[in-house]
């Protein structure tokens, strides 16, 4: 949940908006599981710290160095968010006169009950409005079309800037660097009014924790997906389907059946990781026990080895080339562009069944051969 500088909850955030716009009802049943805060999301905030920083820093706006209180900072996080900043102000560069705002908090109660959430930029230029949304974390690939946290944002940008900026259009913009993705999406004030229109009641099923379960993506991120009972109907509905010899089954049978088992998979990967962490925790299953899984050896102590197989003669090392991340910090940047970019190839990818809805160009079968080397069935 999204906490205001007096440490209030924001029951209906802007980040879990996907959620308790599919699912209302789920937001009040999190409420009785414990908030943990993971490593991956100091990291991130930690980035943000940093590309504040940046983006005043270019702006000429008075701002402290953070980066001797950044537990997770490092090299990585000083380039990517130097890549930031300077995405930022090629945004700001593009207008005459543009008023940027940055950690801006924004107020949305005007659409959904008691919410807020803080934008990481806004620019505001010409007839234009820009919302532009860091995302530092690598697990989960982010879009920018329709995404409700932005558009959320989006709303409340207007309602503190539309009586005195004259703007005709929204532009939101994602900018997740470790997945190399940069991507924006446009949208009509009106149409964007409408949409804010069109959640308030929602929202307001949500805060009562009223409204119907619903399954699907946006289960990922819910504290109560373990225990849902709406969740674990659905998924054992897939599980029970006629699974029977793939002869057997139609082609439109298992067209039906194909987009399920990504959320049947994760709720599967879930309830182990929830059931396991009990036990850890004391919990005693009836049927079930803990017990250790297999390990490999390692070395005690790594100095010692390199000393004794040294003494012995030999060497303990292996040579191996450095990887492209790796051997581009050693060059530097510019150094590693000049000289090995062009030797540099980028293969093609393993085919894969996607909905039809994904992004991705479709691969025309009659290249599949030529292109893929054929097609490997293997996981």
């Amino acid at each position: 949940m999204w906490r205001n500088s007096n440490g209030a909850h924001a029951i209906l955030s802007p980040s879990s908006s996907n959620q308790w716009i599919h699912c209302p009802p789920s937001i009040r049943l999190s409420e009785k599981y414990e908030e943990e805060i993971s490593p991956y999301a100091l990291e991130g905030t930690a980035a943000h710290r940093l590309g504040e920083y940046k983006i005043k820093s270019l702006l000429g706006q008075k701002a402290k160095d953070p980066t001797k209180d950044l537990v997770y900072y490092n090299q990585e996080m000083e380039d990517l968010m130097e890549g930031y900043a300077s995405y930022v102000m090629e945004v700001v560069s593009s207008y005459e006169r543009p008023a940027v705002f940055v950690e801006e908090r924004l107020d949305l109660s005007e659409y959904v009950k008691d919410s807020f959430g803080t934008a990481d930029c806004i620019v505001v230029g010409g007839k234009d409005l820009h919302v532009i949304d860091l995302k530092y974390g690598q697990g989960v690939l982010v879009e920018s079309k329709e995404n409700t946290q932005l558009m959320l944002y989006g709303l409340g940008a207007l309602t503190l800037f539309d009586g005195i900026y004259d703007v005709e259009k929204v532009i939101v913009h994602i900018y997740q660097p470790r997945r190399n993705n940069i991507s924006t999406y446009e949208i009509g004030t009106k149409d964007l009014y409408q949409w804010g229109e069109s959640i308030r009641e929602i929202a307001n099923l949500a805060y009562k924790g009223e409204g119907d379960f619903a399954c699907g993506d946006w289960c990922r991120f819910c504290k109560a997906k373990n225990k849902c009972r709406k969740r674990a109907e659905e998924n054992l509905n897939t599980a029970q389907e006629e699974f029977t010899l793939p002869p057997e089954l139609t082609d439109d049978e298992i067209e039906e059946i194909l987009p399920k088992l990504d959320n049947l998979e994760d709720w599967v990967k879930d309830i182990k990781a929830y059931a396991l962490e009990r036990a850890m925790k004391g919990h005693k299953w009836k049927d079930l026990k803990l017990v250790e899984g297999r390990s490999n050896r390692k070395y005690r102590d790594e100095d010692e080895v390199i000393k004794k197989v040294k003494e012995l003669g030999f060497n303990p090392y292996e040579e191996k080339l450095l990887g492209i991340t790796a051997m581009t910090k050693l060059l530097g940047k510019k150094v590693f562009d000049e000289n090995i970019g062009d030797l540099l190839v980028k293969p093609k990818g393993k085919l894969t069944l996607v909905c039809l809805d994904d992004k991705r160009e479709e691969v025309v079968i009659e290249n599949v051969k030529e292109e893929f080397g054929g097609i490997n069935y293997a996981k």
